[in-house]
């Protein structure tokens, strides 16, 4: 990509976890790729497992006195903003609006910042009944955003909310596994082992309001003679949850086997019988417009999907024919949904469907948009 010999060197701002972001990954593999040297700027979590899927990428990590809150992002992005001004990068990456403070500010005039948008950041369900914290986050992005030249975002939907808002183009990379990560994977049987013969019912991602998990829970009393429920994240409500499990009694069907590795989880997706993505409606606009990773990851091992009927996740079901959408997130309902969509004839054909879909919905094709951007 660059014509010189020297390489190029470029800052990646983010303060998710490191180990469990694969936009990131592939974003920072993309770039180490094509000739720039890649520096990824993170934090210290209490738990933390090797970033081994960051080859021959510098990690940089700052141990914050506060993780959450006003103060957390803050810390962050003072360090941040501290270590850019301390080094030299061509271009500076900044990941969502919670680091583009820190980015925008020690912006120097021979440098390119890039943002990357992942969601609609000031309609996330955390702060849109919390009017005064998101009216401050909001008045950060309208001193900002206007003023930024290179940016991409996760859909069309989002790019289109910031091109009316703010007059700024943003192209779209979504969030699409490799052809080869599935490809290559084999179960490690651990959710087999769990469900002992019953199927499987699996979410993964982020444990935070809105996203269905709390009404698959409540579907279980319905379900637990022949499915289980296993959910592989953690968040904000994760200890809600586990409490609504002990209510239910549910112990032995709705299992909680936190964060796993980005590299492992393959090993464990492709095990399960039907992959959730039930994000709920009246949970802001970052709901509506999403695209998550764990509908193409589902796509990709080949599990027919449960999703909910926001827009753009109900046109890749119902373009691909990978699976069922509903409205209705009654217990009742999902149950019923769930046992109609274990009948084999279904099952068959959704794989099928999901295995042609991977030929499109992939990182390889999606990264030339992103080859054609850093050009």
């Amino acid at each position: 990509m660059n014509k010189s010999n020297a390489k190029k060197q470029v800052a990646i701002l983010v303060t998710n976890d490191l180990m469990t972001d694969r936009r990131i990954n592939r974003v920072a593999s993309f770039l180490k790729n094509n000739d720039f040297e890649v520096t990824l700027i993170g934090r210290q979590l209490e738990k933390t497992y090797p970033e081994k899927q960051y080859k021959e990428i510098i990690i940089k990590r700052f141990r914050l006195l506060f993780n959450k809150g006003p103060l957390f992002y803050f810390c962050y992005n003072l360090r941040a903003w501290l270590h850019l001004l301390r080094n030299r990068y061509d271009v500076v990456v900044s990941n969502d609006l919670d680091t583009l403070p820190a980015a925008y500010f020690s912006k120097r005039k021979t440098q390119r910042l890039v943002y990357d948008s992942h969601e609609l950041f000031t309609e996330v369900p955390e702060l849109i009944h919390r009017k005064h914290t998101q009216a401050i986050w909001t008045r950060i992005e309208q001193a900002i955003l206007p003023k930024l030249k290179y940016c991409y975002t996760v859909s069309q939907p989002i790019a289109d909310y910031y091109k009316k808002k703010y007059g700024v183009s943003f192209q779209v990379i979504r969030n699409l596994p490799r052809i080869a990560t599935y490809k290559n994977t084999s179960s490690n049987g651990k959710l087999k082992k769990i469900a002992n013969g019953k199927k499987i019912i699996l979410y993964q991602g982020a444990l935070n309001i809105g996203r269905g998990i709390e009404q698959i829970i409540g579907a279980m009393p319905l379900l637990k003679d022949n499915f289980i429920f296993t959910i592989l994240g953690g968040g904000d409500i994760e200890a809600t949850l586990k409490e609504q499990v002990r209510q239910f009694n549910l112990t032995e069907s709705v299992f909680f086997l936190g964060r796993i590795p980005a590299d492992d989880l393959p090993a464990y997706t492709v095990q399960a019988d039907i992959g959730i993505s039930l994000e709920q409606k009246g949970f802001g606009l970052s709901y509506e417009y999403a695209l998550p990773n764990k509908l193409f990851d589902y796509i990709h091992a080949q599990i027919p999907v449960l999703v909910s009927s926001l827009p753009e996740m109900k046109k890749i079901v119902e373009q691909y024919e990978v699976g069922r959408v509903i409205d209705d997130h009654s217990p009742e309902n999902i149950a019923m949904t769930i046992r109609e969509m274990i009948s084999e004839e279904k099952q068959i054909v959704w794989k099928q469907n999901e295995k042609k879909a991977t030929t499109q919905l992939n990182w390889e094709k999606e990264q030339e948009k992103l080859y054609s951007f850093y050009s």
